[in-house]
């Protein structure tokens, strides 16, 4: 599976942005999906997580009832709605799949990953 991550940029706090995840390769509709994002000086930290069928999410204190993870897997896309964004959400974001079918919260637990894309939260 090739992930590939878009959709970040700079932006105002309390503003909006919408990341997304295109797959190709093998069949992605069959993987758990997840975001994770890394901070200058900091180690690679869990976002949000998402099941193969979409029906089950999973989120990190820090950004639930901010950010929403979900999926279409006819477009073998994955997306991260981030809305009320904050300074601290500033890293640069990365996508990630596994064949799983339970949700990791950790990087051990993704078997592929995107490039990242740059998520800038300032004023």
């Amino acid at each position: 599976v090739q992930l590939q991550a878009c959709g970040g940029g700079l932006v105002q706090p309390r503003d909006s942005l919408r990341l997304s995840c295109a797959a190709s390769g093998r069949t992605f509709s069959s993987y758990a999906a997840g975001w994770f994002r890394q901070a200058p000086g900091k180690e690679r930290e869990f976002v949000a997580a998402i099941s193969w069928s979409g029906g089950r999410t999973n989120y990190a204190e820090s950004v639930k009832g901010r950010f929403t993870i979900s999926r279409d897997n006819a477009k073998n896309t994955v997306y991260l709605q981030m809305n009320s964004l904050k300074p601290e959400d500033t890293a640069v974001y990365y996508c990630a799949a596994g064949e799983r079918s339970y949700l990791p919260a950790y990087t051990a637990g993704y078997d592929y990953w995107g490039q990242g894309t740059v998520v800038t939260v300032s004023s």
